[in-house]
């Protein structure tokens, strides 16, 4: 499984995160989302997932990426939509996370990845309270691109590994459970 892309020297050489602007863009279920390039370490091709038996629907399996075990996470089936189809365009991002102290890398499938676009900071507005199809705080805020908005990630709060360490003990959990009334 070689690198499609790798992202190198992030957040270290880059410096404080709220100077950083610069947000991978990527395609899910024909929406726009996007991640603060600081926490992305690099992009792969979707290939030789191992199954973990009594994990929650969203957690498809788990890679070895060079020697580490790495949770492999399907965006779709975590905002409590259908399993996400694979196509020759489908990817893994390697995104690191913070759990408190410790950094952990954990992969999530996208349709496919758009460009590294800078959105400045006067054209992200506050997640809506309502009306959005996945979890507020699951939102950092709403980037606007040529008129059009783009869904700012939180990954923190989307890959929490607390979080997903509680459902994986339930066993499995129906995606609506996840997503607020």
């Amino acid at each position: 499984m070689g690198a499609i892309v790798q992202v190198g020297q992030h957040a270290e050489a880059v410096g404080d995160e709220e100077e950083q602007n610069q947000y991978l863009t990527f395609l899910l279920g024909g929406e726009m989302f996007a991640i603060p390039i600081l926490n992305i370490k690099e992009i792969i091709e979707y290939g030789s997932l191992t199954p973990v038996p009594m994990m929650p629907a969203f957690i498809r399996g788990v890679i070895n990426l060079r020697g580490s075990v790495v949770p492999v996470v399907d965006l779709s089936v975590r905002f409590g939509r259908e399993k996400a189809a694979l196509t020759k365009r489908t990817c893994i991002v390697i995104i690191e996370i913070e759990s408190g102290d410790e950094k952990q890398d954990v992969g999530v499938v996208v349709d496919s990845v758009s460009e590294v676009l800078e959105i400045p900071r006067n054209e992200i507005e506050q997640a809506p309270s309502f009306g959005a199809k996945i979890r507020a705080d699951f939102i950092r805020g709403m980037g606007k691109i040529n008129g059009k908005f783009v869904i700012i990630l939180a990954v923190n709060q989307v890959l929490s590994i607390d979080e997903m360490a509680i459902l994986g003990q339930a066993g499995s959990v129906e995606p609506e459970a996840l997503v607020p009334a």
